[in-house]
């Protein structure tokens, strides 16, 4: 069982900034995806950003040039530092990760998502 824990939501003006964290802690062979999505009130998950184990990443048009993902491999963390943060960027952001286990199975697991919101 792995578990991810998302820190860093909260409140905040238009404009400024917000840096999320994610730990993958479990029995974890490698991790070769982490991203970040997020659920804004009646709207569908959406992809925001993911990064890959070489760091490759990808973006949402949408968070281009404002967001911009990394991980720490070392960790089993990521992160999705935020700027010039937007009242349509007020969601819930959850981490996910596609997890490679010992068995040679793969599982995509999510966090318990946290929230974020950007105020006018």
């Amino acid at each position: 069982q792995v578990q991810l824990v998302e820190s860093g939501g909260g409140l905040v003006q238009a404009g400024g900034s917000l840096r999320l964290s994610c730990a993958a802690s479990g029995s974890i062979f490698s991790i070769d995806v982490m991203g970040w999505y997020r659920q804004a009130p009646g709207k569908q998950r959406e992809l925001v950003a993911t990064i890959t184990s070489d760091s490759s990443t990808n973006y949402a048009d949408s968070v281009k040039g404002r967001f911009t993902i990394s991980r720490d491999n070392a960790k089993n963390t990521v992160y999705l530092q935020m700027n010039s943060l937007k009242p349509e960027d007020t969601a819930v952001y959850y981490c996910n990760a596609r997890v490679r286990y010992y068995s040679g199975s793969y599982f995509s697991s999510w966090g318990q998502g946290t929230q974020v919101t950007v105020s006018s």
